[in-house]
């Protein structure tokens, strides 16, 4: 497998690496400190074919496939871990599971206009009580009169109060377990559907996270996705593809760790000589240099087959295992590097230590993964 990038896919990660450097770098440490969510963003991401970059043309999507996609948020995570996570969440999580399982009317109504970015879209699997035994769901859906109520909440929402859709699970049968569990589609403007606190987060903070609330909202049956009982299923296969979005989100955010500590290095003198010179800091370099590329090919190895439709479950656990604990040991080394001064806000270190530290968790903690592909390797 030749994971070099074709000539397109090279102009495609550039253009967005001078949009992120354009548009995101000036705001970065003020949208951070005061939790600002860029919302004007959107049309921009939206004209560049971001907000629907693994959907066809004809839901309104760029039409391009997952070496794109990881190559696109690596390059908006090396200058804003937010501004990725958003992106990558979007596109994962909540349009493509419309775009998976959805009908042809469901993905006309709601995947077209999450494609062409005219909307955000957000994703509710998490809850109070179910975050890694996301089986553990609480929040019920009845059926009645042509449609389901829904009570229960989610936790942990990327796009939580921006959303106009949103995918959510419930229990329709609790005697079923995890195949009692049903997806639905969720139209903000529902009532009964409300959004609720926004969380106060280490890093990531420009990247809206709340939660969402139904208190007996009533939703369609039209609104279900696929058959009454596979919305567990359907998550965790959504989880697979959005696994390697999160890799490629620690691999930017590592390279740009790395790419800070590279310059100040070379600037910052002690002893009449750059430290670049020191053998003990170019040690450092070289370890992270050496990680990230294999955090990278693990990454495109798990995107090249999602492009040619191979099962992907254990390769995007390796991949976002590892790239997410390279990027928390890479941004820290960072700080070492940085010394003092990489203990202030001063220096961009700090930031991508604190961004780094949601890609173990997100989407998966690193003990899931871990059980994950344990799984997948001692299958007989």
């Amino acid at each position: 497998m030749n994971f070099e990038l074709t000539e397109e896919q090279q102009q495609i990660k550039m253009s967005v690496r001078e949009f992120a450097e354009s548009e995101i770098l000036p705001h970065v440490m003020e949208w951070d400190e005061t939790q600002y969510f860029p919302v004007e963003l959107r049309p921009k991401l939206a004209e560049l074919g971001l907000l629907g970059i693994i959907f066809p043309e004809e839901y309104g999507g760029a039409g391009m496939g997952y070496i794109e996609y990881a190559a696109i948020i690596e390059e908006i995570a090396r200058i804003d871990g937010s501004v990725g996570l958003s992106v990558a969440a979007h596109n994962s999580l909540c349009s493509n599971h419309i775009y998976t399982f959805g009908t042809e009317e469901q993905k006309q109504k709601y995947l077209v206009p999450l494609a062409e970015g005219k909307s955000f879209g957000a994703w509710g699997l998490t809850e109070a009580g179910a975050g890694s035994d996301a089986s553990g769901t609480r929040t019920t859906a009845v059926h009645s009169n042509g449609g389901y109520i829904v009570n229960g909440s989610k936790n942990f929402i990327t796009h939580a109060i921006v959303c106009n859709t949103c995918v959510a699970v419930a229990v329709t049968d609790k005697e079923k377990g995890a195949k009692g569990i049903s997806a639905f589609i969720f139209d903000k403007s529902m009532e009964g559907f409300r959004s609720d606190k926004k969380e106060n987060k280490l890093g990531m903070r420009a990247s809206e996270t709340a939660s969402v609330v139904f208190e007996d909202c009533y939703i369609p049956d039209e609104n279900l996705l696929g058959s009454e009982g596979e919305g567990f299923l359907q998550a965790m296969k959504i989880l697979d593809g959005g696994r390697i979005s999160i890799a490629a989100l620690s691999v930017g955010i590592a390279q740009g760790a790395y790419e800070a500590a590279v310059k100040y290095a070379k600037e910052r003198v002690q002893f009449g000589h750059p430290i670049a010179e020191f053998q003990a800091i170019q040690f450092k370099l070289a370890d992270m240099a050496t990680q990230i590329e294999a955090a990278r090919l693990l990454t495109q190895q798990a995107a090249y087959l999602k492009d040619n439709d191979k099962r992907v479950t254990k390769q995007s656990a390796m991949a976002k295992l590892y790239a997410s604990e390279v990027a928390v040991r890479v941004s820290e080394e960072s700080i070492q590097i940085h010394g003092g001064y990489g203990y202030t806000k001063d220096y961009p270190a700090e930031k991508y230590w604190r961004d780094s530290k949601l890609c173990t968790i997100g989407e998966g903690t690193s003990e899931i993964q871990r059980l994950v592909i344990a799984k997948q390797l001692l299958k007989s």
